[in-house]
This record gives C-alpha cells, structure tokens and sequence, in this order.
C-alpha cells in the first residue's frame, strides 16, 4: 500500500512539473512573438526617416564646412570683377613704375587692369601722396583728360614731377602712394627709388607715354 502511494505521490510530482515547463515555455514563446513585431516595427521606423530625409546637396555642404561652393572673388580672377563702365580701384590693377630723365626728371607710373578685369579710369589725375604726412601731388595739367577703359593690354601712363621748386630741400623718399581718387579703399604703394619731394604734380592719365611728361 506504501508502495502504491509513493508512485502516486511521484506521478503527480511528474505531472506538475510538466505542467510549470509547459507554462514557462509557453510564456516565452509569447515574449518572443511579442518582441519580434515590435523590433520590426522599429527597423521599420528608422528605414522610413532615413528615406524622408535628404541627403545634403553640394552647396549646403560648402555653407556647412564655411565656404559658398563658387569662388567669390573677382569671379576667379584679379583683385575684383568689374562690369563694363565701373571705376577701377587701384587693386584692379598691375602697376609698375619707370624713372625718366625728361622735363628735369619725373616718375612714369604704368597701370594695366589684372587678367580677366575691364574697369574705367576716370578723367582726372591719380591720387599720389608722398610720405607718413600724406603730401598730395598737384594736377600738372589745368584741363581733365578723357576717360580710358583698361582691360587685356591697354595700358594707361601718369607722369609724377616729386619736386618743381629749384630751391634745395624736400623730403628725401624712396616709394610713393597711389589711388584711383580720394575715396580708393586699396591704394598701392610703389618703390620708385629715392626722391627728393618737394610740391610734386601729376598729370592726368594717358594711353601714350609722351603725353604723360608732367610739366611745370
């Protein structure tokens, strides 16, 4: 009789053993199942905004890393692009200077625009100042002159007497300042050697050097 409740006892321990591993399984499957939709769902999520958000065009990147996608200055070339007709600024321009011995000696200041700039000299003389105190040259011509486009290899001649009185002195100096009018933002100065300054004058600018001769 013993016998027989010991195998009762241990058939009924199988029986809810089994029971509580079918139910544990049974409740794992259903996390499993559970979680798989929503795992799907959110690959699903981060596809969707990855196709609703375009990638970043080449101009935007430019503005991003600080640049504008396009060169900006002077359109590629020379201190500035210049329309047709606008007044050239003195970094719009190739300038060289050459000594000659005419008219008691004078300073020739030779103006070219920069590749690929067309810009207008206006029909006055250049702005020349001499020294730190700013010393202006005065117009060596009563009449104003014409204006002259410079662009490709037309060039544009200035004489500069740095010293009309006969009497010794001046200011002993070696460049000068140059600027298309007062109101040039980028004047250049230009070595020209060591000078003696003293009322300069210049003349108005010329598409021939023999009319450049600055007289007093």
């Amino acid at each position: 009789m013993s016998g027989n409740r010991r195998k009762a006892s241990l058939v009924t321990t199988v029986l809810v053993g089994g029971a509580m591993l079918l139910t544990a399984c049974q409740d794992t499957d259903a996390g499993a199942d559970a979680g798989a939709p929503q795992a799907s769902a959110s690959a699903s999520a981060t596809a969707a905004a990855g196709a609703a958000t375009p990638s970043a065009s080449p101009a935007a990147t430019a503005e991003a890393s600080g640049g504008t996608g396009k060169d900006n200055k002077n359109g590629g070339a020379g201190g500035g692009q210049k329309q047709v007709g606008q007044v050239c600024g003195a970094n719009d321009i190739s300038w060289s200077t050459k000594s000659e011995t005419q008219a008691g000696g004078y300073i020739l200041v030779v103006a070219k625009a920069k590749p690929g700039i067309t810009c207008t000299l206006p029909a006055v003389h250049p702005t020349v100042a001499f020294g730190s105190d700013g010393t202006e040259a005065g117009p060596a011509e009563q009449s104003t002159g014409k204006q002259i486009t410079l662009s490709g290899n037309t060039t544009a001649y200035a004489g500069v007497n740095p010293k009309t009185t006969s009497a010794n002195g001046g200011k002993e100096l070696d460049s000068i300042i140059v600027a298309i009018g007062n109101d040039d933002p980028d004047p250049v100065s230009l070595s020209v050697g060591t000078i003696t300054v003293d009322k300069p004058i210049v003349t108005n600018w010329h598409t021939s050097p023999k009319d450049a001769v600055p007289s007093q």
